[in-house]
């Protein structure tokens, strides 16, 4: 099991890494209008089966929630501490 802090940590030395066949530099490569479209459909998604589809879909989708608003952090070149400071 990832914490929200190993995810950004792996996710972080993906995008170092710069590797092409990475889904996570794939995604960086699309750029924020991209990934913020993805951060829209996963929040939609999680509202959609917090309504409809129960606690282990809901919790599903909020994991690639999670997942794209790191990717959408890492693009904008923030880090944990920027917006822990913000909680």
């Amino acid at each position: 099991m990832k914490s929200f802090e190993a995810l950004f940590a792996e996710l972080s030395a993906k995008a170092a890494r710069k590797d092409p066949l990475s889904g996570t530099v794939k995604e960086l490569e699309k750029g924020i209008h991209a990934i913020g479209k993805k951060v829209i459909e996963e929040a939609c998604e999680v509202w959609m089966a917090a309504e409809h589809e129960g606690r282990e879909r809901t919790a599903e989708e909020i994991s690639q929630l999670l997942y794209h608003v790191q990717v959408m952090m890492l693009a904008c070149e923030l880090d944990l501490e920027d917006v822990y400071r913000h909680l």
